[in-house]
């Protein structure tokens, strides 16, 4: 199997620095199931590519030489010693150290800046549905060739038919940091293959929160990775997921309270929904709302949805991660919210592709906005209670007449269940800048009406764990449209 890397960055022969292997020299590794040899083809100023070649001892694999494969390989007929595998993950990580890891000590600078890269891995199984490497490696910015390799027998092998190989040579450009390119690398193509030479345990987890901790989190395909990466232990899958998460919140909030005191003359106000967030802590409150949100939305089938009172941006950064919403646009009347948003999803570096599903715009609720009429969706998380109560009749023409969307879900606090809060006092409610707070029976009593009254059905459930006098601390409205 083969893999090359080629840059155009001038000096071109600093990929040498990066990846720690000196363009004038031949540079051999002896691994538990072969050889790695590495060179450079070309290394000029203009153009410098390396090489990784690696040799496998196909008979060592059988006869159980390495034991982490012993009993994988049962017969000599088999692919392993001759595609790009988790043999190849195993060589990058042993052999290019390093440069995975982004340390350079003679170009730091250099290993820390995106520059052009290209590289070509042949041959690659791809066992999975046509689209597969597109869906894998196009969402982190690539401009990718997956180009077939046909074969020349009509022999069975390995339960499929050699003229629908399942392998092709595979060619990604972009421009990235070399270690970005090098864990996309090394997670995907196994995750490609599907299969991997060794026992997957739980330190493979750990591999791959570390080798995904800048991107898996917001890769629309990360539930399908997670699972084939870790060969389908669905609970590890579900944990890698859920901590990555929470590492990248509680990155982005950090981040957010950093550019808030930076730029606030008076630091010692806290944010103003801290107090709430703080309140519903515990019962990790916000979070499980926008989750089950988002949940809701692809069980409801949306494609186009737009999140109305969008904030920080936390349910829009939800939506962007899964494929299935194609067109994803949030709204608040605050430039201060939608310029912490555009941090949160981080704008300016998304690829071309991503930035073509989101937008963030300016504009009032309870005003007609055409650019929000038609969507499958809309979405009110914790925004109602916000807008006196007067203003809500304005609230349920802007959405519901004219906006039209196929699908309303609307969040609020459930007043009952703050009885349930240590330290609030009777009718204190949990932010300041509510407007109101509605028992179960009162959210019913507006809901119902404004369904009926605008051609919708409505159902109402509670979020969260239901007390048995209170109820649950959140109550959702779906109304669709009959």
């Amino acid at each position: 199997m083969l893999l090359t890397i080629t840059t155009t960055h001038s000096p071109a022969t600093d990929l040498g620095f990066l990846l720690h292997k000196n363009p004038d020299r031949v540079h051999e590794m002896d691994l538990s199931f072969g050889r790695a040899v590495m060179f450079y083809p070309e290394a000029n100023e203009n153009r410098t590519t390396f090489a990784m070649l690696l040799d496998i001892d196909p008979v060592a694999l059988v006869r159980g030489k390495n034991k982490t494969s012993q009993g994988l390989f049962d017969q000599y007929v088999s692919d392993r010693p001759y595609v790009a595998s988790s043999f190849l993950s195993v060589a990058i990580a042993k052999s290019l150290r390093n440069a995975l890891g982004g340390t350079s000590k003679e170009r730091q600078g250099l290993a820390d800046t995106p520059i052009p890269l290209t590289a070509r891995v042949l041959p690659v199984p791809v066992r999975g549905d046509e689209d597969l490497v597109a869906r894998l490696f196009e969402p982190l910015g690539y401009d990718l060739v997956s180009e077939p390799i046909a074969l020349d027998d009509k022999l069975s092998y390995l339960g499929e038919s050699w003229d629908q190989s399942p392998y092709v040579a595979l060619s990604l450009s972009g421009t990235v940091r070399l270690r970005d390119l090098l864990s996309h690398i090394y997670v995907l193509i196994p995750v490609l293959d599907k299969r991997k030479h060794y026992f997957v345990d739980r330190h493979e987890l750990e591999k791959l929160i570390k080798k995904g901790e800048s991107w898996l989190g917001a890769h629309p395909e990360k539930e399908l990775i997670a699972n084939r990466y870790l060969r389908f232990k669905r609970s590890w899958a579900r944990e890698v997921l859920m901590r990555l998460a929470i590492e990248d919140i509680i990155e982005e909030e950090a981040a957010e309270s950093q550019a808030t005191q930076s730029e606030t003359p008076d630091p010692v106000e806290p944010p103003k929904d801290a107090a709430e967030a703080e309140l519903e802590r515990p019962i990790r409150l916000h979070e499980l709302r926008l989750d089950t949100v988002a949940q809701k939305l692809q069980e409801l089938g949306a494609r186009r949805v737009v999140d109305l009172g969008c904030g920080s941006g936390k349910l829009l950064k939800r939506l962007l991660a899964e494929r299935m919403f194609k067109e994803v646009v949030g709204i608040d009347v605050s430039t201060a919210s939608l310029e912490n948003a555009a941090r949160r999803l981080r704008l300016e570096n998304l690829p071309e592709q991503q930035k073509g599903r989101i937008k963030l715009l300016q504009g009032a609720l309870t005003y007609r906005d055409r650019r929000i009429e038609g969507f499958d969706a809309a979405a009110l998380v914790e925004v109602i209670e916000h807008l006196d109560a007067d203003r809500l009749a304005a609230l349920e023409r802007a959405v519901f007449e004219f906006a039209q969307p196929e699908h309303v879900i609307i969040t609020t606090p459930n007043r009952e269940y703050n009885a349930k809060f240590e330290g609030m006092e009777p009718g204190q409610l949990r932010h300041a800048d509510h407007r109101f707070e509605w028992t179960r029976k009162e959210f019913a009593r507006w809901a119902v009406p404004v369904a009926e009254r605008f051609g919708y059905g409505v159902e109402i459930s509670g979020i969260g764990e239901q007390d048995p006098t209170c109820g649950a601390p959140s109550q959702m409205a779906v109304f669709s449209r009959v």
